[in-house]
C-alpha cells in the first residue's frame, strides 16, 4: 500500500489514518488499546505506508509479536539537567572525536526538537525565611556556573535545541502545561500525528496524564534519537487498569497514586504499558491523571497512559495553550480513533484488566524505603516503630528495642531542643508529582491557614520547604490568599527545582547534623515526592515518607512520626484545647471551590510568557558559539570522556569475557541510586579525595549528581553509597569491596584500580530488579569505565538493562528457579561467559564458573541484548561510537 493508501485530512492537514490502515489489513483498530494505536501510527508514517514493513506487522498483531523488537521514533526530547550535562557532553565529545576522524563536526547534532529544563541543580541550603530562595539560587550559580556555560554553549552551537534557564520550574510540568503540542504538526509536510516523547528522566511518564506517550529513557538512548537513530524495544503487554468509583471526601490524587502504585508492584507489571480507562476513569482530571502517570516508574510499568477525552481539552485550554492548537488537537483526536470511547472502552483488548476501585482509597503514605510499601494513616504510628527494630532492609533499620526511647538534645541557635526517635527532621513540599495538582496544593495551604487561626506552629527542628513544580503555582496560590499561612508554618519557597525529592535537601541544622551522626537516632523526612529510596533524601535521615502535601504539612505541625494523627492531637490551641487533624482537615469540596475561584489560564499564561529568557544570573553567563567545545582542562565539572579514544585510534574488537572477577554481590532491589549517587560527596570518598585533590573545598563539593559532566568524579562514585550492602565486604557497608587477589578490603575503586593494573575484566552479580528507580545512564557508564564487562542477575529494571547493553555491558541474566543462593555462589569465583560467534537476542549461553581447588560448573544464563541493534554495540563499544560510526 503507498503512502496515499492511509492518508487523511482534518483541520485544513494531512494525517496517518488508522481507520484507512484497519481497513485496508483487516485489524480491528477500536480493539486495541490507545498506546497501541499511537505505537502504530509512528510505525506506519515511518514506513511511508508500507503495511507489509515488520514494524507495522508486529504493532497490527502486537498480542502475537510480544517480546519482539520493534523500531519507534519520539517526536522530540526532553531533558533535565542531571541527565542533560552528560548528554551534551557526549555530544560535545562526538563532535570532537568527529573532527579527528574527518567527520564534519556539525554532522553531529539533534535532528528531532530537544528541551533541556534545568530543573536538578538548585539545593536547599537556606529554608524556613523569606531570604531562602534568593540566597539558594546565589548558591546554585556559585556552584554549577561550569555546567550551565556548557548548556549555553549546547544552546548557541547546536540547532534544535533550547535550554530552559535555571529556577524557572521542573521538567515534567513544564511539559505537560506548556512544552508539549500534544499533536503535533509537521509544516512542511502538512501533516499531524501524535505527540510523543522520551525524556532521560523515568518520571517523563507523567505526561501520559495529558494523552501524550512517552516514558524515560537513559541518556544514551535518549542521545541515539536526537541524532536520528530509532528506539528499539520489545512489544509491551498492554495493562488495563479498570477504574470504578470516586475518590472519597478527604482523599486526593497522591492517596490514590499511592494505592495504585501498591497494587500494579503486585501485580508485576514491570516493562509493560499500562493504562487507564473505566467508569471511575472519567471522574479524575488531568492534574490527577497527571499524578498518577508521573509515579509510572513506581509501580514499575514503562507508562501509565490517560487516553485523550474531553478532560484533556480543559485542561489545555487551562493551561493557556492557543484555540487553535485546542481544536487541532481534539479534531485529530476525533478523526484518527484516539479520542476516548467509553461505551467501547470496555472492548479494548487488553493483556490483561486490573481493577481498582477509587471509593476504597483512604489517607496514606509510603514508605521507609520504597514508594510502593503502602501504609494507611492510622497505622503509621505503629509501623514506624516496628520499622526501627525490624531486620535491615526495605521494611527495617535493623535497630534495638532500646532505640524507640533514644532522645539527644541539641542547640539550635541558643534554643535547647531534644530530638526523639521518629522525629520529622524534613517536611518537604517538593516534586513535580504533586505541586503539579492544584487540589493537593491549595488542600495544603487550607490546612495551613486553619493551623495557624488555631496557634498551631513548626518546632524549630523541622527543615520545612516549598519548591514548586511551575511558576504558574505561585501565582495561582497567591491568588487564593493562602501563601501567608504556608509561610507562617516555614513553608516558603525556596526553589523552583525538584530539590528534596532528588536528593537535594540541603544540610539540615550543624548541631542536628551533628546529633544524628554521633547518635545514629530513627528520624524522619516527610515529601510530597516521587522517590524514597534508602539514603536519597539526606544520608542522615533513616525513614522516608511519600505523602500528599496536606499531609506533609500536618506531620511538620506533629513533629513526630509516632504521633497517631487518627487519634492524638497536633497540638493545642490558644486556649490549651487539644487540636486534632480531624479538625483542621479540609473538605473536598472545600478545595474544589478554591480550585474553581482561583486556578485560571491567566496563571499559566504569565508564567509561561518568558520562560526562555532566565533570571539576571543566567543572561551574565558569557559563551561563545563554536563548532568544538572549548574543554578547560582544570575543570572539575566538564571533561571530555575517553569513549571514543579506541574508535579514534581505529582499534574495536569483540569483548573478552574469560576470567571475570566479582566486584560486587548484591542482593535484591538495587537501585541506580546504589550504583550511581546522585546526594551528597563524602569527604573521604574517593571522589571527595579526587576534588580535594584538585583544589576543590569540602563546601564546594556540590552533589554527585551536579557532576555527572565529569567521568573521573562519576567513576569514583560509582558503587559508592553509602548503604552499599556488597556480600564481599566482610560486612562493611558503603562503597567497599575485598580485592581478591591479597583478600584486602578496599573502596570500591581502589579495588577497580589494582584489577585493572592486573589486566583483570570485572562482574556484578545481583539479584531481582537490578538498577531499579532513576533513568540513570552513570549507572552504566561508571561501571564499564571500572572495567564491569557483565552484570548477572536474576531481573533487570527495564532502562538500566537498555543502558548496560548501550554501553556494551553485557547483561546476563540468571535462569528460572536459579540464583546466586542456589547455585551456591559466595562471589569469590571466576567466569568464562562463552559468547557466541553469531549472537542471537535473548540467547541462551554458558558461563563456566571456577571455583576453589579448581571446581568448575558450567550453567546456562539468558543474554539480555534484546535486539540485533544492542548486540551491534558489542563490537564498536556502545551505541554512541556506533552512532558516529553511521555518520562518517
Amino acid at each position: 500500500m503507498d503512502m496515499q493508501g492511509c492518508i487523511g485530512s482534518v483541520a485544513g492537514a494531512k494525517f496517518i489514518d488508522l481507520g484507512a490502515v484497519a481497513k485496508q489489513t483487516g485489524a480491528d483498530v477500536d480493539r486495541m488499546p490507545y498506546t497501541m494505536r499511537i505505537l502504530l501510527e509512528n510505525v506506519v508514517r515511518k514506513a511511508q505506508g508500507d503495511v507489509d514493513d515488520e514494524n507495522v506487522r508486529r504493532v497490527l498483531d502486537w498480542k502475537r509479536h510480544i517480546g519482539e523488537a520493534v523500531s519507534f521514533y519520539p517526536a522530540r526530547v526532553i531533558l533535565q539537567d542531571y541527565t542533560g550535562v552528560p548528554c551534551v557532553v557526549d555530544l560535545a565529545s562526538m563532535r570532537d572525536a568527529a573532527m579527528r576522524m574527518g567527520i564534519d563536526p556539525k554532522a553531529v547534532n539533534p535532528e528531532i526538537p530537544v528541551d533541556l529544563v534545568i530543573d536538578h541543580s538548585v539545593q536547599v541550603d537556606e529554608a524556613g525565611n523569606p531570604g531562602a530562595m534568593a540566597f539558594n539560587v546565589k548558591r546554585e550559580y556559585e556552584r554549577n556556573a561550569e555546567r550551565y556555560k556548557l548548556l549555553k554553549w549546547a544552546q548557541k552551537s547546536f540547532s534544535n535545541f533550547r535550554a530552559i534557564p535555571p529556577d524557572t520550574g521542573i521538567i515534567h510540568q513544564i511539559n505537560i502545561e506548556h512544552l508539549s503540542p500534544v499533536v503535533q504538526y509537521d509544516d512542511q509536510l502538512g501533516m499531524l500525528y501524535p505527540d510523543t516523547v522520551f525524556g532521560t528522566d523515568s518520571h517523563t511518564t507523567m505526561i501520559n496524564g495529558l494523552a501524550v506517550l512517552g516514558w524515560g529513557v537513559g541518556g544514551l538512548e535518549a542521545e541515539a534519537c536526537m541524532l536520528g537513530a530509532p528506539s528499539i524495544f520489545s512489544v509491551p503487554e498492554v495493562v488495563g487498569v479498570r477504574l470504578t468509583g470516586s475518590l472519597p471526601s478527604g482523599t486526593v490524587a497522591t492517596d490514590m497514586t499511592l494505592a495504585i502504585t501498591n497494587l500494579l508492584r503486585q501485580h508485576n507489571v514491570v516493562g509493560k504499558f499500562v493504562e487507564y480507562f473505566g467508569p471511575g476513569y472519567q471522574q479524575l482530571g488531568v492534574a490527577d491523571r497527571a499524578t498518577l502517570a508521573n509515579m509510572a516508574p513506581e509501580y514499575g510499568s514503562t507508562c501509565g497512559y490517560s487516553p485523550f477525552d474531553q478532560e484533556s481539552i480543559k485542561y489545555m485550554e487551562l493551561t493557556g495553550r492557543s484555540a487553535e492548537s485546542v481544536d487541532r488537537a481534539a479534531s485529530y483526536m476525533r478523526a484518527n480513533h484516539l479520542f476516548y470511547d467509553p461505551q467501547a472502552a470496555d472492548q479494548v483488548d487488553y493483556s490483561e484488566v486490573i481493577e481498582f476501585d477509587l471509593s476504597t482509597v483512604t489517607t496514606s503514605l509510603a514508605g521507609p524505603k520504597r514508594p510502593q510499601d503502602l501504609i494507611a494513616l492510622p497505622d503509621m504510628s505503629r509501623d514506624f516503630a516496628q520499622e526501627v527494630t525490624a531486620p535491615l532492609g526495605n521494611h527495617g533499620f535493623g535497630m534495638d528495642e532500646a532505640a524507640l526511647d533514644q532522645s539527644v538534645d541539641v542547640d539550635i541557635d541558643g534554643r535547647e531542643e531534644t530530638i526523639r526517635a521518629g522525629d520529622v527532621m524534613i517536611a518537604a513540599l517538593t516534586s513535580c508529582t504533586n505541586t503539579s495538582n492544584p487540589t493537593v496544593l491549595i488542600g495544603a495551604g487550607l490546612l495551613a491557614k486553619k493551623a495557624v487561626e488555631k496557634g498551631l506552629t513548626v518546632s524549630p527542628k523541622v527543615k520545612t520547604s516549598f519548591a514548586p513544580g511551575s511558576q504558574a503555582v505561585t501565582r495561582y496560590m497567591e491568588a487564593t490568599g493562602l501563601m501567608p499561612y504556608l509561610d507562617k508554618l516555614g513553608f516558603e519557597i525556596v526553589a523552583y527545582g525538584c530539590t528534596t525529592c532528588i536528593g537535594n535537601s540541603g544540610p539540615l541544622h550543624p548541631s542536628i547534623e551533628r546529633a544524628l551522626k554521633e547518635s545514629g537516632i530513627a528520624t524522619a523526612a516527610v515529601l510530597s515526592g516521587n522517590r524514597n529510596f534508602e539514603s536519597r533524601i539526606h544520608p542522615l535521615i533513616k525513614g522516608n515518607y511519600l505523602a500528599s502535601p496536606i499531609l506533609v504539612v500536618a506531620y511538620a505541625l506533629a513533629g513526630n512520626m509516632r504521633v497517631n494523627l487518627s487519634e492524638e492531637p497536633l497540638g493545642q490551641d490558644q486556649e490549651g484545647r487539644p487540636v486534632f487533624l480531624k479538625d483542621i482537615w479540609p473538605s473536598s469540596e472545600e478545595i474544589d471551590d478554591y480550585v474553581r475561584r482561583y486556578v485560571t489560564s491567566e496563571s499559566y499564561r504569565d508564567a509561561y510568557r518568558n520562560i526562555f529568557d532566565g533570571r539576571r544570573e543566567w543572561d551574565q553567563l558569557q559563551v561563545e558559539e563554536s563548532e568544538t567545545f572549548a574543554w578547560d582542562p582544570k575543570s572539575t565539572y566538564v571533561a571530555n570522556p575517553p569513549y571514543f579514544d579506541q574508535q579514534i585510534a581505529g582499534v574495536s574488537s569483540k569483548p573478552d569475557l574469560t576470567g571475570l572477577t566479582v566486584l560486587a554481590k548484591l542482593g535484591d532491589s538495587v537501585t541506580t541510586d546504589h550504583i550511581s549517587p546522585a546526594g551528597v560527596i563524602p569527604s573521604l570518598s574517593p571522589a571527595g579525595q579526587y576534588l580535594r585533590e584538585h583544589g576543590v573545598q569540602v563546601r564546594d563539593f556540590n552533589s554527585y549528581g551536579s557532576r555527572r559532566g565529569n567521568h573521573k568524579v562519576m567513576m569514583r562514585g560509582t558503587l559508592a553509597n553509602t548503604q552499599l550492602h556488597n556480600q564481599l565486604a566482610d560486612g562493611k557497608q558503603g562503597g567497599y569491596t575485598k580485592y581478591l587477589p591479597t583478600g584486602e578490603v578496599l573502596p570500591i575503586f581502589d579495588a577497580c584500580e589494582r584489577y585493572r593494573q592486573d589486566g583483570t575484566g570485572l562482574m556484578i552479580v545481583a539479584g531481582k530488579d537490578y538498577g531499579m528507580g532513576s533513568s540513570r545512564d552513570w549507572a552504566a557508564k561508571g561501571v564499564k569505565l571500572l572495567g564491569v564487562k557483565a552484570v548477572l542477575a536474576e531481573s533487570f529494571e527495564r532502562i538500566h538493562r537498555s543502558n548496560l547493553a548501550m554501553m556494551g555491558v553485557v547483561p546476563l541474566q540468571f535462569q528460572p528457579g536459579e540464583n546466586a543462593q542456589t547455585l551456591g555462589l559466595d562471589g569469590t569465583e571466576s567466569f568464562d561467559v562463552r559468547l557466541p560467534e553469531r549472537p542471537e537476542p535473548r540467547q541462551l549461553v554458558d558461563v563456566v564458573i571456577h571455583g576453589e581447588h579448581g571446581k568448575e560448573k558450567v550453567i546456562q544464563a539468558v543474554m539480555r541484548l534484546d535486539s540485533q541493534a544492542e548486540i551491534s554495540y558489542l563490537g564498536v563499544g556502545g551505541i554512541l561510537n556506533k552512532v558516529l560510526e553511521s555518520k562518517r
